[in-house]
């Protein structure tokens, strides 16, 4: 079975929301999303994102942050552990963002939004963001966090001064012993230089000594008595320092509980935030929601699709109708027609707004699709085969609150068995009742659905001119394939299309769009007779007397392409008439002409339309024949082309 979700590329729209989030538990959330099952808890996640985004259009982004590893401080501080100053200095920055987070809410109350009043849940614990911050400074413990210990680092500062006089005291005494002019710490002792020569002379012990060994480095007996004063002064502010820090533990391990509910609605408000982020990044609209099966889209766009190259696509399905069949030239937008109308679907049931103008979207149980080549050389699967193993799955699991889309329906295979697997697919799928879009580029499959109830065409429009896909959805009409058209317009030499019109339509198609016809529209008629097996076939007289109406010198309109012409033959048993357009004639199906002004409005009585339709040549013989006997004369009459 193809995952959908990768299939449709909602993955890759979930990569890009998750940027919008910045805590881990928001982007595991977005990882696992599905699809809401419950109208309910839908339409509230749907009212968060709107929410959300109305919040950051009035008043920014939230000051949402990372609380990543706060908990582990908390849980330390819970087993009775000390934490340390740069973990309590965490924990206040925590606490800071929730209070610049209660206060954004807050300020967003004003606007009377609902979401706003999630402040009600966030406590910024100030008397213990206070206690840090008044005690803990730039990764250590204040010196006023207590009286002793601001007493005891006094102490230490004399002690450490008196050292220094001492040092400084002794070395000026001696200094034809000094090596040097000052003294140094070494292994954490107070030390003048002395000379190796005059070890003796000075009262106190060698603590280092130089690379070369000339100079070594005594701590004098006088400083040795301040060290140890100052080591035990250096203990006593330790244990302060221990104290203080146990204490603040000791507050936050109370607080562990409501800093816990503060870390989920951070991490909540993460999750709602980047939905209305993501909405700015694509200027989504919320959509409704319904649960009648109505499919509708205005001017919706694929959202990884940039706006300056994307046609927006609109559809409308309901109220009768469950399944569309798009059809239309290669390249020419259909999948992605398909996977647009998908992706905004599944994107609204996951709570999301959708890139579109308006949208009403059916809350469905099941997304089904099959779509890409789905070749698997692992499992010996040909493209066929997988094809057809993601659509039995499919029908299988298929309902009436699934939508399903599937591409290319039974091609890989002989065109005429893949037509028949084509129509039977769909004959399953509009059983089930499910809300169904296919593309295809059988004709057989265009003529099904065009008279099957609760199934309409679709075509994607396209340029003859420039050999270009306009990627526009026009509902209700079917597409063409346009091959042989832009084989011609390609270049390809004539003799290779009358092999190819002729393989696919018989050896008379050439002759017929010779004969005047567009070659398309030549194809076309043929693939209409083709599929006449398909088609109810209706009474010949019936048909006969439809055609009948149009009569010579009738100004009528041609389709698909609604040039004027006017009637110059009435139409055959086939129903078949001919028309003059500008400087040919051309036999046309009347089913394509449409009555603009009759004759009888357009020329005088006893008009002799002659004037208009016939040749000079026949127009002299029939005046000569007229006046007298012309020996070996005939006129000219053309027929109707055969088959027709």
């Amino acid at each position: 079975m193809i995952n959908t979700e990768k299939a449709l590329e909602f993955h890759k729209i979930k990569e890009i929301w998750s940027g919008f989030a910045l805590t881990d538990f928001a982007q595991k959330e977005i990882e696992e999303l599905q699809p809401y099952l419950s109208e309910n808890e839908l339409r509230a996640r749907m009212r968060e994102t709107s929410q959300a985004r109305q919040m950051i259009e009035g008043w920014g982004n939230p000051p949402l942050v990372s609380l990543e590893g706060i908990r582990q401080w908390f849980c330390l501080a819970q087993k009775g552990e000390c934490l340390t100053p740069g973990q309590l200095e965490d924990i206040e920055m925590a606490l800071v963002a929730v209070g610049r987070l209660k206060g954004y809410l807050t300020r967003c109350r004003q606007q009377e939004i609902p979401l706003a009043y999630y402040d009600e849940n966030l406590d910024a614990l100030e008397e213990l963001r206070e206690a840090i911050h008044e005690q803990i400074r730039s990764g250590q413990v204040e010196s006023g966090a207590s009286k002793l210990l601001r007493s005891l680092r006094e102490d230490i500062v004399r002690a450490e001064s008196g050292m220094r006089e001492k040092a400084d005291s002794v070395m000026r005494a001696n200094k034809e012993c000094m090596s040097d002019s000052f003294s140094t710490l070494r292994n954490g002792h107070l030390c003048v230089p002395v000379k190796k020569e005059y070890k003796f002379r000075i009262n106190g012990s060698v603590i280092d000594k130089s690379s070369t060994g000339n100079t070594l480095f005594m701590e004098p007996a006088s400083v040795a008595a301040l060290q140890q004063r100052l080591e035990l002064l250096r203990i006593d502010e330790e244990n302060e320092e221990r104290r203080i820090l146990y204490g603040l533990s000791a507050m936050a391990a109370d607080e562990a509980e409501a800093m816990e509910q503060n870390m989920g609605m951070m991490e909540k408000l993460d999750f709602i935030f980047s939905k209305g982020r993501l909405s700015l990044e694509y200027d989504g609209v919320e959509p409704e929601l319904n649960t009648k099966g109505q499919l509708v889209i205005d001017q919706g766009r694929h959202p990884l699709i940039d706006r300056g190259v994307c046609v927006p696509l609109s559809l409308k399905m309901g109220e009768g109708v469950r399944g569309m069949v798009i059809t239309g030239p290669n390249t020419g937008g259909k999948t992605v027609a398909i996977k647009t109308a998908a992706l905004i679907s599944l994107m609204g049931q996951c709570g999301l707004h959708v890139p579109c103008v308006r949208a009403q979207l059916p809350m469905r149980s099941d997304f089904l699709c099959d779509i890409g080549d789905g070749q698997n050389l692992s499992e010996n699967l040909s493209t066929f085969s997988a094809h057809i193993a993601n659509v039995l799955e499919i029908l299988e699991r298929v309902g009436s609150d699934s939508l399903v889309v599937m591409d290319e329906l039974g091609s890989g295979t002989d065109p005429a068995e893949g037509m028949g697997i084509a129509i039977a697919i769909l004959e399953e799928l509009k059983k089930s009742g499910a809300i169904f879009l296919v593309t295809t580029h059988y004709p057989e499959v265009k003529t099904y659905a065009q008279e099957t109830k609760g199934i309409i065409n679709a075509r994607m429009t396209f340029d003859k001119e420039s050999l270009k896909p306009l990627y526009q959805l026009v509902p209700g009409e079917a597409g063409e394939s346009c091959a042989l058209y832009i084989a011609r317009k390609m270049g390809m030499p004539k003799a290779m299309l009358q092999t190819a019109m002729e393989a696919a339509y018989g050896e008379a198609a050439w002759k017929r769009a010779e004969d005047g016809m567009e070659l398309l529209g030549a194809a076309e008629t043929l693939i209409k007779r083709k599929t006449g097996g398909i088609r109810k076939k209706k009474d010949s007289r019936k048909r006969q007397e439809e055609a009948k109406k149009f009569c010579v010198g009738d100004s009528v309109m041609v389709y698909p392409d609604k040039k004027i012409g006017i009637v110059c033959q009435q139409a055959n048993e086939k129903g078949v008439l001919r028309v003059q357009l500008g400087d040919k004639k051309i036999w046309v199906n009347h089913k394509r002409v449409k009555l603009k002004v009759a004759a009888h409005e357009l020329y005088p009585e006893d008009y002799d339309l002659s004037i208009v339709f016939d040749t000079v040549e026949n127009r002299k013989m029939r005046h000569d024949m007229e006046r007298k006997y012309v020996e070996g004369g005939e006129i000219v009459i053309e027929t109707g082309p055969a088959g027709r």
